[in-house]
């Protein structure tokens, strides 16, 4: 005679047919939980304006989340986006004339990954950058950090376009109020020059 079949709700041999037991089941599940909290908390304790509570939960995470490399800036676009920056670039070029251009560049930068990478370039000067009305202490202070950066932007734009020197302004584009939005209205942009550069002898601008 056969054996009879098991029931639907007989309990299970957990020992033949279960790959993890509890505690690992647990494990694992906290392992999760932490991990997808150190996603969420990252942005939510990124840059100003940023909660008290966001920035207290942060503090154990900061390994895991250097480690894994999760502190990227999504409140960068929302829900509370700041002014976006361009770098403005004038090359000379060998005949005597002008090119103009902009970094990043929505027109020509594509696919649009590569305008982003771009962007975040120009993002990442503007936040070492001071203010030009800032004091020329604050300024001395911190050209060392950005102009390093400076330099190879523009040491790839006299390779790119063969020119003899190039000049490069950083732009922060006036982000207008939702009233001036409304009365297609706007202020001015707030241009910040980076300096002119050529290449030395040594090919290094």
């Amino acid at each position: 005679m056969p054996a009879p079949l098991p029931r639907p709700d007989s309990p299970r041999n957990c020992t033949q047919d279960c790959i993890w037991n509890r505690s690992t089941r647990w494990g694992a599940s906290l392992l999760i939980l932490g991990y997808l909290l150190a996603v969420i908390i990252a942005p939510l304790a990124g840059p100003p304006p940023a909660s008290a509570l966001a920035s207290a939960l942060i503090q154990p995470l900061r390994p895991l989340i250097g480690a894994l490399y999760l502190g990227h800036g999504y409140r960068f676009f929302a829900p509370d986006p700041g002014p976006g920056h361009s770098i403005r670039w004038r090359v000379s070029l060998p005949d005597g004339s002008w090119q103009t251009g902009s970094l990043p560049d929505p027109d020509s930068d594509r696919p649009r990954l590569l305008y982003h990478r771009r962007f975040m370039i120009s993002e990442k000067v503007a936040s070492l950058v001071p203010a030009p009305d800032a004091p020329p202490a604050v300024r001395d202070a911190a050209k060392p950090q950005w102009q390093p950066l400076v330099k190879g932007i523009a040491a790839q734009l006299l390779l790119r376009h063969g020119g003899r020197l190039v000049e490069l302004s950083m732009v922060e584009h006036y982000l207008p109020t939702p009233e001036e939005s409304i009365a297609s209205t706007r202020g001015a942009d707030l241009v910040t020059p980076l300096g002119t550069y050529a290449f030395a002898g040594d090919r290094q601008p």
